[in-house]
């Protein structure tokens, strides 16, 4: 099923399934998509999906409707395709087109084991870990008391993570929900990749080579080589040097000239 993800900045704002034969776009309530900015017009634009296709047209709207920056008055759709309205850009993400790119793009971006300079790896492997203990010491986690240690006849009738079920749901462990990274730009725009391995490296090597690791309490990004010196990843912008970034949601990932959204499912 083809989908419009609507941006701005290159933040993710709303995702669309395209389920019916028409959508409309503008700033009207009264739209299928709709975009709450004076730069666009009351009925801005409409697409219309037949059988596999689906086409673009421009309402005669005030300042215009462009498809990855050229100005359209009527336009076929293709995977990819970013349309620009006002400020605003929606990406069109064909599903069934995309399958085949999903591979291509793993192949291209995705650095197998095989391929992966082992010594790199593991000095990314300590920088993660670093922060991750850089982390726990800003942040200490709260000290709960323990009534093992506390002279009090209830305390020892009932031990510290003890409860009717034998267990302290605040002792148990909370899980850490799946990350995912969507690309914002590029040929493969839309397209998303689970971090489902502990160790996931992305890049291009003598380009740029980042890896994410996934640790317990959440997501580390790390450089681990460039082809120029101090040419680090971006997050949100800024780069990130030479230690491990915990990432957050809806961050912004710049990396060999692509740019990722980090989001949890």
């Amino acid at each position: 099923m083809a989908r419009l993800i609507l941006s701005l900045d290159s933040q993710v704002l709303a995702e669309y399934n395209m389920s019916k034969e028409r959508y409309t776009i503008g700033r009207l309530p009264d739209n299928d998509v709709r975009i709450d900015n004076p730069a666009v017009s009351g009925h801005h634009s409409l697409i219309i999906n037949i059988l596999n296709d689906s086409f673009l047209e421009d309402l005669n709207s005030t300042n215009g409707t462009y498809v990855n920056g050229k100005l359209v008055k009527k336009h076929a759709l293709q995977h990819g395709d970013v349309i620009t309205i006002g400020h605003h850009q929606l990406r069109f993400s064909d599903q069934q087109a995309s399958e085949p790119d999903q591979d291509e793009f793993e192949k291209t971006m995705v650095i197998p084991a095989s391929k992966q300079n082992q010594e790199q790896l593991q000095q990314a492997h300590e920088a993660a870990e670093a922060a991750m203990a850089n982390q726990n010491e800003v942040s200490p986690p709260t000290e709960r008391l323990d009534l093992n240690k506390v002279d009090l006849p209830e305390a020892k009738a009932k031990p510290h993570g003890a409860t009717s079920a034998g267990l302290d749901p605040a002792d148990a462990p909370v899980a850490l929900p799946l990350g995912k990274l969507q690309v914002l730009s590029g040929s493969f725009a839309g397209r998303e990749l689970e971090l489902t391995k502990a160790l996931t490296t992305l890049g291009r090597p003598g380009v740029q080579v980042a890896a994410i690791t996934r640790r317990a309490d959440g997501y580390f990004v790390v450089h681990v080589e460039s082809g120029k010196t101090g040419d680090f990843p971006l997050i949100n912008g800024e780069p990130i040097g030479a230690q491990a970034r915990r990432l957050k949601e809806n961050d912004v990932l710049q990396l060999a000239g692509i740019k990722m959204g980090f989001f949890s499912a």
